[in-house]
């Protein structure tokens, strides 16, 4: 059956969308400059645009759009003498990617992508910059759609890219795969970095959505990449997990005119049992790495954990707060963070109540470690709201509505506020 003419120019952005990471990963391999890379990717993509119309999509896209430009890479060694020898190691792919089916090459595009991945993620960036690299590289964003999903100006994007790519040039950082201790260190950041796009698109910190679902589903195919590049990582597992049970609730947490749904509230019907099951099984693969080598769960294991047993619970009421504030406390004395503390003391006001919560919270507050983080008034104003202090819990409501940025979540802010009249 025939296909139109439009109907092909989808299927190459669709096809583009897909293999955009796979291009550039084993295109930087070759030419050995993330600008010359994308260059040639996106000739590649001149070149599906004039011809699938013409000869029909061919039978694996991807590879096609590889071998094309593969193609481009030797026009532009040539064009430098200096670069004879890779001029070489180009011929001798190309040679063999012509002897064979395109997909032979996995194993080394499999390779290309984990170079990648580190490169984009390495430590010497910021990580404003770690990450707008990472959405351009690994998730095929452009910088529009990065900067509508940050609602930061596209000259802010791009210039975050530029300085990126700079700083990875002049410092000489290698396109390679770390090993032993600097292998953990820099995981870190990798997994940081996912997580942090998944953050800013599952509770956004500026404009007027609350839930960015295009941005969480674009961190959560990173994590699923990352933990079928390293399978034996186990906190690439727990991220996997972390992101898959978070994401099962996404519509859940967006009511009618895209208003904040918070947990007690949501309908959890509308929770994605496919992506919780998925959670489970990443959780259940992260524990048993870390059995097998002896280690203890880490961070995103750990949050995972909180997350599984929310995802258990048929009701808000019904949920194993016990369990919940005893991971927290693990988490609290392995990782520590005002972030972890302040939920952690949620959990507690649900165990014995909210005057124990509020102990807590107020500890917290006296150290200034979260003095412009507007949750921490959020969750005192919840704490004093149902100990029945509804002037002091007015006022937090308040102030919490003044810190954050996130025009949905100030105006469910200012209606707590209200309701304490």
């Amino acid at each position: 059956m025939s296909r139109s003419p439009e109907q092909i120019r989808e299927s190459v952005a669709t096809v583009w969308r897909m293999e955009w990471p796979r291009l550039v990963a084993g295109l930087i391999r070759i030419v050995g400059d993330i600008d010359a890379a994308e260059e040639l990717a996106q000739d590649a993509l001149v070149a599906a645009l004039e011809q699938w119309p013409r000869d029909g999509v061919p039978p694996n896209p991807g590879g096609w759009l590889m071998l094309t430009a593969k193609h481009r890479a030797i026009d532009l060694v040539r064009r430098n003498q200096n670069l004879t020898r890779k001029l070489t190691l180009v011929g001798h792919e190309l040679r063999t990617d012509q002897g064979h089916e395109p997909e032979s090459a996995d194993e080394d595009i499999e390779d290309d992508l984990l170079r990648m991945i580190f490169t984009a993620c390495h430590p010497v960036l910021s990580a404003p910059a770690r990450v707008a690299l990472t959405l351009r590289l690994l998730g095929g964003l452009t910088t529009e759609e990065i900067a509508r999903a940050f609602v930061v100006p596209e000259s802010t994007v791009a210039q975050r890219i530029v300085r990126a790519k700079r700083t990875i040039a002049a410092r000489r950082v290698p396109y390679a795969v770390p090993h032993g201790d600097e292998l953990a260190e820099r995981l870190d950041s990798v997994l940081e970095v996912v997580y942090l796009i998944f953050n800013e698109g599952y509770s956004a910190t500026v404009g007027d959505e609350w839930v960015r679902v295009e941005l969480c589903q674009d961190a959560l195919r990173l994590a699923r990449m990352l933990a079928q590049l390293m399978p034996d990582e186990a906190e690439t597992h727990g991220l996997a997990a972390l992101l898959e049970l978070q994401a099962s609730r996404s519509a859940a947490r967006i009511g009618p005119a895209k208003t904040v749904v918070l947990l007690a509230d949501q309908e959890r019907s509308q929770w994605d049992q496919l992506l919780i099951r998925r959670g489970f099984a990443a959780l259940g693969r992260a524990h048993a790495i870390g059995r097998n080598y002896g280690l203890p769960p880490g961070r995103y294991a750990l949050q995972a954990a909180i997350a599984a047993v929310h995802a258990m619970a048929p009701s808000t009421e019904e949920t194993d707060w016990r369990r919940i504030a005893g991971l927290y406390a693990v988490l609290a004395e392995r990782f520590p963070s005002p972030i972890v503390d302040l939920n952690r003391a949620v959990a507690v006001s649900r165990v014995h109540g909210p005057a124990a919560g509020l102990e807590l919270v107020d500890a917290l507050a006296a150290t200034g470690a979260l003095d412009s983080y507007h949750l921490l008034p959020a969750v005192r104003g919840d704490l004093l709201e149902r100990l029945g202090r509804r002037d002091e819990a007015r006022a937090e409501f308040a102030r919490a509505a003044e810190l954050t940025c996130n025009n949905a979540e100030q105006a469910l802010l200012l209606d707590r506020m209200a309701e304490c009249e």
